[in-house]
């Protein structure tokens, strides 16, 4: 049987799937484990679709990157892993409007 497991991937092998700054979108609900100070636990702190800009990059357990995006819209910042965020892809030069 072959399973795998957040145990088994070392995501700091590598550089940071996402950049200081960078707009993304939470894939999924995010409820609070506990660490959010303020909500109770399982209430939601993010919903999915909701956008927000990575302010921080951190670890988690010498294994995973925590990405702290501050959600604006919802006043708060939240810390996710990268399977839990999207890119925004940033408008082509063609997309943009010419002042």
């Amino acid at each position: 049987m072959n399973i795998a497991r957040d145990s088994d991937i070392v995501e700091l092998d590598g550089p940071p799937s996402f950049e200081y700054g960078q707009k993304v979108r939470a894939k999924i609900n995010i409820r609070n484990d506990g660490t959010f100070p303020g909500k109770e636990i399982g209430e939601v702190l993010v919903k999915k679709g909701d956008e927000g800009y990575v302010v921080s990059i951190g670890t988690f357990l010498q294994q995973f990157y925590i990405y702290g995006v501050d959600f604006v819209a919802q006043g708060r910042i939240v810390g996710m892993k990268r399977k839990e965020l999207l890119p925004v892809e940033a408008a082509t030069p063609s997309e943009q409007e010419v002042a």
